[in-house]
């Protein structure tokens, strides 16, 4: 929903206005609650306007802008038509808003523009309050090899939010241990490609399944919209993968990141509150210099990013299960964020195949994006995700 809240000068005639504000705001072609002057509800909606109706307005927004600014993490959107001075004043207004280090916009110029930016700011918007306000776990620490993958907390809350919140892995190693084994329900759950995996993988299944049960426990008691787990530790531990049960969480609409990766964790919820879907965490593992073809891949992905799958081992160990998943060719972003905030990267490109080579981890795709400078001179770690369609504007709004 749309809000649009006003300011107006006491000395212009309201009737006046009245009529200018009809047809303007009937013009655009959008659907929107006039709240008028009443800002106590400053917050609730997708998206908050502050229609300048008039000049001379800046005196009537100063004051309410404590109020504003406690009420919403969204920058301040002033929406003018131009009649009466109100290009004006709200250039004074955003100058304020700059002067004091506070992100606006003006949304100014003819009805189509307007609602294009309206409309695109509307999705980002609403994609900042999917994500202010929720809990994402650290499940176990990053795995030792992601010396480059730590998170700042406080960065994390305060940009996007997100509180994240530690959980020890000997409380994931209990939770299964207390887990019954539910041999029909992971079958169900697996349904036909199970029938083509190998007799060791069909042994694993039973019990890959316990780990998403467990998991889907830590969720619930913690009140988690995703988390990221420390899933190499499980090998060793149960003698089994974290694949199966992160696949159908994601499929589920839980983010769940591989290794411990906070920043890779992050991305996967950009990528859900954006698109609804939290994309394929994966490792680049070949790079074509001259083409711009990127190798990616991982033993999971997000069973609802993909046309078809089967079962594997998981590669690095042979044991357990992997998915091997083929997403669909076409258009896609790659994505990923570093674990301040502080910078990244974002590439939009076309998925030109699958494969299925049996010397890298079990989904494989081969991505273009043309940007592979990055990758060889200022990377953001090594894992990034994957997002179906072209959502790079998306993320740039949400992020900016």
């Amino acid at each position: 929903m749309i809000s649009i809240y006003t300011l107006t000068s006491a000395l212009h005639d309201e009737q006046a206005v009245s009529a200018v504000t009809s047809d303007f705001l009937g013009g655009l072609g959008i659907e929107y609650v006039l709240k008028g002057e009443d800002f106590s509800d400053y917050g609730s909606s997708d998206l908050d306007l502050i229609y300048v109706r008039t000049g001379g307005t800046e005196g009537v927004f100063k004051p309410l802008l404590p109020k504003i600014m406690e009420a919403s993490r969204q920058p301040i959107y002033l929406l003018t038509s131009g009649k009466s001075n109100s290009l004006a004043a709200s250039l004074e207004i955003l100058s304020y808003l700059r002067s004091h280090n506070l992100k606006g916009e003006i949304i100014h110029g003819n009805p189509r523009v307007i609602k294009e930016r309206v409309n695109f700011l509307q999705a980002v918007e609403k994609a900042r309050r999917q994500l202010d306000g929720s809990r994402y776990g650290v499940i176990g620490a990053p795995s030792d090899w992601l010396i480059a993958s730590g998170a700042d907390y406080a960065a994390v809350k305060d940009k996007l939010g997100i509180e994240l919140v530690d959980i020890p892995m000997t409380e994931l190693l209990s939770e299964i241990e207390a887990t019954p084994q539910d041999s029909l329900s992971a079958r169900i759950a697996c349904g036909e490609p199970l029938f083509d995996a190998s007799q060791k993988v069909k042994d694993a299944v039973p019990d890959a399944y316990r780990i998403y049960l467990a998991l889907k426990n830590i969720v619930g008691r913690y009140s988690l919209s995703g988390f990221t787990l420390r899933c190499f530790d499980l090998l060793t531990s149960v003698h089994n993968t974290g694949c199966l049960a992160l696949s159908l969480l994601n499929s589920q609409g839980i983010v769940a990141g591989c290794e411990g990766d906070v920043p890779a964790m992050l991305s996967m919820a950009i990528s859900k509150a954006v698109c609804g879907v939290s994309g394929f965490q994966a490792n680049p593992s070949s790079i074509d210099v001259e083409t711009g073809d990127i190798l990616l891949a991982h033993c999971t992905i997000p069973l609802n990013m993909v046309k078809r799958y089967s079962f594997d081992t998981h590669f690095e160990s042979g044991i357990g299960v992997g998915i091997r998943g083929h997403m669909q060719e076409g258009d896609i972003t790659l994505f990923k964020v570093s674990g301040d905030l502080g910078r990244h990267f974002v590439a939009e490109g076309t998925l030109l195949r699958n494969q299925s080579k049996d010397d890298l981890c079990r989904t494989q795709i081969v991505v273009n994006v043309a940007q592979t400078d990055y990758f060889l001179k200022n990377p953001i770690g090594n894992h990034h995700v994957v997002i179906p369609g072209h959502v790079g504007k998306l993320i740039e709004g949400l992020l900016a």
